[in-house]
């Protein structure tokens, strides 16, 4: 609107009016959420109770597997190398006197493997320098579950060999391997599956939160009828958008503050990059996730619709196919190619890179890039799907 004052044309300063309306938008939506506490416990709450539940209960390590151990004929030998599996951690020795028992324990999942020793197996053991071909322990594995069966291979593995070369120094001979194998394992020294699974567990939870977040609060408008209110007021779709992102915004940085600090505090994860990074990186990627929750917000206009949409669109990729539980490189090829339109991908490489290794830019660059990409592309989006009418 022009006003005309002693024949000059003057303008209203739109900006100033403009960040006013903005601020009342902002200070509206944050009353909504005082009165609503459901985006409060979604912000904190949420995060918190998924941390706890999938940091101690979802693990790739195979602790204290009971296995079932058969000694055909007892004798020294045969004790020593139960003692020896009994002393490893990984492992719950449950002894039996027949192979029939044992099988039975295996079948009906008493038991994830059975080590079996024959009775010539003291001749074995001992070195006395006759030409006797030696004839390994049987190791029986349930291969139900694969990958624990080819952890609990490896360890018995390991037992054994261990076990061979503490009775070749005992009698006196050095065991000659033909290949010595040393290894170094980088970044995750200790192999705690905690380590990988926990900073994928943020990402995936904050796609979640910051989906749920905005999922329903244009939905809400609509349902409630304050959304006709709102176009009769001067305040721009612009500035209702902003005022709607704001808030949920600054409740999303916060959940994720709290999902860093129980990763250190609680999980002990160690954080190897610089947290001024991992703040930039967690920005870009809420407003990726309140952009697709908006716009999903903006398209059902129902807050049932809207909740249940935003748990398939957003979790559900970013659980199955973001790598953070199954390795991308393993998928097939189409999904490999799906997978590029997971946001959740991206915030994962950064976030397990910052914890474990540090600011490997060559990780960091590229997946930060493709958030900005996608930050830009949903907000847009929801820009041109909103306008200010009621069809």
């Amino acid at each position: 609107m022009t006003v005309h004052r002693g024949g000059t044309a003057v303008r209203p300063r739109r900006r100033s009016i403009g960040m006013r309306r903005l601020r009342g938008m902002i200070r509206k939506e944050f009353l909504q959420i005082v009165r609503d506490p459901r985006s409060i416990a979604i912000a904190f709450l949420l995060p918190a109770f998924l941390l706890l539940l999938h940091g101690y209960g979802v693990s790739l390590d195979a602790d204290n597997v009971p296995l079932a151990f058969v000694a055909e004929s007892p004798s020294a030998e045969a004790t020593s190398l139960s003692a020896a599996f009994a002393g490893s951690p990984y492992f719950e020795v449950r002894k039996y006197r027949a192979m029939q028992d044992a099988v039975a324990a295996l079948t009906t999942h008493q038991v994830d493997g059975i080590v079996r020793v024959r009775e010539d197996f003291a001749g074995i053991a001992d070195p006395d320098g006759s030409d006797r071909p030696p004839r390994p322990i049987q190791v029986i594995l349930n291969g139900v579950d694969a990958n624990t069966a080819r952890l609990v291979s490896g360890y018995a593995e390991g037992v054994w060999s261990l076990w061979l070369a503490d009775q070749a120094r005992q009698a006196g001979r050095e065991i000659q391997p033909p290949l010595e194998l040393v290894s170094r394992i980088w970044y995750n020294s200790e192999m705690r599956s905690r380590n990988f699974l926990v900073p994928g567990l943020i990402a995936v939870n904050m796609t979640l939160i910051g989906a749920l977040l905005t999922a329903m609060v244009m939905a809400r408008e609509w349902e409630r009828g304050t959304m006709e209110a709102l176009m009769v007021t001067p305040v721009s779709m612009f500035e209702i958008l902003l005022g709607k992102l704001i808030p949920y915004f600054i409740m999303g940085m916060g959940g994720m503050a709290l999902s860093v600090v129980m990763a250190v505090g609680v999980f002990a994860v160690p954080l190897r990059g610089s947290l001024w990074l991992l703040v930039l990186a967690a920005s870009v990627f809420l407003l990726v996730s309140l952009g697709i929750g908006l716009f999903i917000s903006i398209i059902a206009r129902n807050q049932f619709v809207a909740g249940q949409v935003a748990i398939i669109v957003t979790f559900l990729p970013a659980f199955l196919l973001s790598g953070y539980i199954f390795d991308i490189a393993s998928m097939p090829r189409p999904v490999q190619i799906i997978t590029h339109a997971i946001a959740a991908r991206y915030f994962i490489a950064i976030l397990q890179s910052s914890f474990l290794a540090g600011d490997v830019w060559a990780v960091v660059g590229p997946n930060l890039a493709a958030l900005s990409f996608m930050a830009v592309f949903f907000l847009a989006l929801c820009g041109v799907k909103s306008k200010k009418r009621l069809d």
